[in-house]
């Protein structure tokens, strides 16, 4: 994999190369699983971005895909103005009850690519595990055009909870049965890798420039049926037909009660990139 990240390329184009409708539509079976079990970003975290972003209560930030509105609720908390865009029905209706009390928070029901931009506008633009969805050709050019010419671009990902290495082998057989290509086990070191190759392929779009990173492992303690219903939220288990995905997930049920009990443990990588927009031709000396 390469310093401009295109091992990842492939990847990021299975969802963003789809069909906006299709994009649209995608999370609706899953979106009120993905409102409860789905983790946020943490205070700590957000206090980091904020403070490298220079946001402040005066600051006005674009938020695109907020989904059920996890990452917004977080950043509402810094009192800044906040549009946020969800083109998903089921999801902006969540992220519109879970912002009810922040006045200065606007969910618009609308995807970044047929948003009217507001060029020079923001002082950040915000994306919370959700980049990945827009395609290249749009996302960059449009974002830099939405920020103000001291603007930030703030990327935040929160990468597939994990239970431990040796749980995971011992579900194995669940996964051969019914969905060999899903058994994949990812290391700490391929998931910083992973976030590496991200934050090159942002550096080599030409928009921007400056990339400041940051990590945290969490852990979190969850119920087996909680996992069950987080695993229904990721798209290759949203991919899966559904009698499969029934399947898999009574077989893994079975297996998590014999080994662990009714709670597991749960490690995730929750990241963020923070990159200045370069400058651009018309902006004021």
């Amino acid at each position: 994999m390469s310093a401009a990240g295109q091992g990842w390329q492939p990847a990021i184009a299975n969802y963003a190369d789809r069909d906006l409708d299709q994009r649209q539509q995608w999370y609706s079976p899953a979106a009120n699983a993905y409102a409860r079990v789905r983790p946020g970003y943490s205070a700590a975290l957000v206090k980091e971005v904020a403070a490298i972003a220079g946001l402040t209560a005066d600051s006005r930030i674009l938020e695109i895909g907020c989904g059920p509105g996890l990452a917004t609720q977080a950043f509402a908390a810094l009192g800044s103005r906040m549009i946020a865009l969800e083109p998903n029905p089921d999801f902006c209706q969540l992220a519109q009850t879970a912002c009810a009390a922040r006045p200065r928070v606007e969910i618009q029901p609308l995807a970044f690519e047929t948003w009217p931009l507001e060029a020079a506008a923001f002082d950040a633009v915000l994306a919370a595990t959700s980049w990945h969805w827009i395609p290249a050709a749009i996302s960059y050019p449009k974002a830099a055009a939405a920020l103000k010419p001291d603007g930030r671009l703030i990327l935040l990902w929160n990468k597939q909870l994990q239970p431990a290495a040796e749980i995971y082998r011992a579900l194995q057989p669940a996964y051969e049965r019914h969905a060999p290509h899903l058994f994949y086990y990812e290391s700490p070191d391929a998931q910083l890798a992973a976030m590496q190759d991200l934050g090159a392929m942002v550096l080599a779009s030409g928009h921007f420039g400056d990339l400041q990173a940051g990590h945290t492992w969490q852990q979190v303690d969850y119920a087996v049926e909680d996992y069950l219903a987080l695993l229904t939220t990721y798209s290759p288990y949203l991919e899966l037909a559904a009698p499969t995905r029934t399947a898999l997930l009574a077989d893994l049920r079975a297996m998590l009660l014999a080994v662990e009990g009714d709670r597991l443990k749960l490690t995730y990588l929750s990241a963020y990139q923070v990159v200045c927009r370069r400058a651009a031709a018309g902006d004021a000396a």
